[in-house]
């Protein structure tokens, strides 16, 4: 029986069938990112995004499809994680507004919603790139928009799927990096991936096993003393693998902390840990497999936030939020005033949610938010968007960016001049980035395998190889041109006499240069290198 209107009932069905069908193929929308570094990808991005709006509307009662509609989208605006996940959040959002004052969705009403939802995108990005999530958005809502009618609903979709789909295998031809690797883009694949799931609800299709609704931990006792606190950090993750034998992995992560929880569910393992290290415990679980969730707390920090919510706190002029992992990073920019520091960065893209969470606990007039990651600055920036506050976003794309921002700082400037100035220093500083391949492709016509170590020096492969200290020394030749500091920041995986050897070709091949070493203790990368 063909399904003639979609009610509010319909629609979380088609949300949640959309949901399940992303997280299906998330491995594979993951595998098409073209650039090979470990980093937040984006199939993980668009289904923790999807997850995050789905828990808004289950287990609710809806009178109408925009009363739907618009609790999915702002489920969709603070789980929003990575730059996929943030244009997704503002597709949904123009759908929403398709959606106003409707009880029922008929033809003709998606017609308009798709369209609302190209417009609402494409208005979010600042400079929209042709072959992505938002080329596929566009065609698909214009050529219905050419119909001479709108079709029955059964109908429309297959007009939807199949115009998505030759849109999808075009988008090489839009950008060439894409042709270059033989692949299309991975956010115009994971809507696809949505689109079908809403199509599989209209025929009745409906996911039997869960996708989202994993164990929920205890939340930290509220009546611990901070000083009690051994270990800092409540992680959580939940890693996908095929190994069969969970034991050695079980014991490697039982050494970083306490209050440990593990759960095995088929091809999932969901652990709880207390810790100091959650960046290694995380490492563990990325040499097992794909992680699929993660949340970490500073139970330090929580405990600070109850008593402030008891205790009044003066506002201070100025404030500062920023993202980073490592130890050493944290640490550094601790000295550098920082009030937050969100975990995150590479593999782990804090979600609007996390970031608008970190500005209602800073108690100042004036907000400063350094993402220090090209995929976190739209986060950033909508979490700016949603908060009241006088928050001010530095669009730093690394760590050393973002260090070199706060040192530019002025508490006698006002908040638009600091801001000015803050942006400005970041173009002064060059970053070379050490890691390792994580897939086989090709990137600007060099062929990569996975695990070569790679160097990444301004956002751009620069060399590709065996040895790590070798391809340091060849990548920093690409952004050491008129430099005077070279600072090197090294990983949790380098030894001191790697390190020691690395400073010490490097003080011999530019002896004019100032050259600085600090530990970062970052996680995958094993050297953050910066040249101002």
């Amino acid at each position: 029986m063909k399904v003639t209107t979609i009610d509010s009932s319909l629609l979380v069905k088609m949300f949640n069938q959309g949901t399940y069908a992303l997280n299906q193929n998330r491995g594979l929308v993951d595998a098409l990112n073209v650039f090979p570094v470990p980093d937040g990808d984006t199939g993980t991005n668009m289904s923790l995004t999807m997850q995050s709006a789905v828990k808004n509307i289950n287990d609710k009662s809806f009178e109408t499809v925009d009363d739907v509609a618009k609790s999915f989208a702002k489920g969709l605006l603070m789980g929003a994680r990575g730059n996929s996940g943030v244009i997704l959040s503002q597709i949904f959002r123009g759908f929403a507004n398709g959606c106003k004052d409707k009880e029922v969705l008929t033809s003709e009403d998606l017609v308009a919603a798709f369209t609302e939802a190209r417009v609402v995108a494409y208005k979010a990005v600042l400079k929209p790139v042709e072959g992505t999530i938002l080329t596929v958005i566009r065609k698909i809502s214009t050529h219905l928009e050419e119909l001479a009618e709108a079709p029955d609903l059964h109908d429309l979709f297959d007009i939807i799927i199949n115009r998505g789909n030759d849109v999808l295998a075009k988008t090489p031809e839009y950008l060439d990096v894409l042709k270059q690797a033989g692949v299309v883009d991975a956010g115009g694949k994971g809507l696809m991936c949505i689109l079908q799931g809403f199509y599989d609800a209209l025929l009745g299709k409906e996911a039997t096993d869960s996708f989202v609704h994993h164990e929920e931990f205890n939340e930290l006792d509220r009546t611990i003393n901070p000083v009690d606190i051994k270990f800092q950090y409540c992680t959580e993750f939940i890693v996908k693998t095929q190994i069969s034998n969970h034991s050695a992995f079980q014991a490697e992560i039982q050494t970083l902390g306490d209050s440990m929880v593990f759960v095995r569910d088929e091809d999932l393992i969901k652990v709880h840990i207390h810790t100091n290290e959650p960046n290694k415990a995380l490492g563990f679980a990325l040499t097992i497999g794909e992680l699929q969730t993660i949340k970490i707390e500073n139970m330090k920090l929580q405990h600070e936030n109850i008593i402030a919510k008891e205790e009044p706190v003066e506002e201070k002029e100025f404030g500062f939020i920023t993202v980073t992992m490592g130890d050493g990073f944290e640490a550094l920019f601790k000295d550098l005033n920082v009030d937050y520091v969100i975990k995150g960065g590479q593999t782990m893209n804090p979600s609007t949610e996390d970031i608008t969470n970190a500005i209602n606990s800073v108690h100042a007039k004036h907000i400063f938010v350094l993402p220090n990651n090209s995929n976190i600055i739209l986060a950033a920036n909508q979490a700016k968007e949603l908060s009241d506050k006088s928050v001010y976003v530095i669009p730093s794309k690394t760590v050393p960016q973002g260090i070199a921002a706060m040192i530019e700082f002025n508490d006698g400037l006002d908040p638009e001049e600091n801001l000015d100035a803050m942006t400005e220093i970041l173009s002064e500083v060059q970053t070379a980035q050490i890691t390792y391949s994580v897939r086989d492709t090709v990137f600007n016509d060099r062929e990569i395998k996975e695990g070569d170590i790679l160097g990444v020096a301004n956002g751009d492969i620069s060399a590709v190889g065996s040895d790590i200290n070798e391809i340091a020394l060849e990548t920093i030749e690409h952004i050491v041109e008129d430099a005077e500091i070279l600072t090197v920041y090294y990983g949790e995986e380098i030894e001191e006499p790697a390190v020691n050897d690395l400073i010490a070709r490097l003080e011999e091949k530019y002896p004019e240069m100032e050259v600085e070493m600090y530990p970062g203790k970052q996680p995958l990368y094993y050297y953050i290198i910066s040249a101002e």
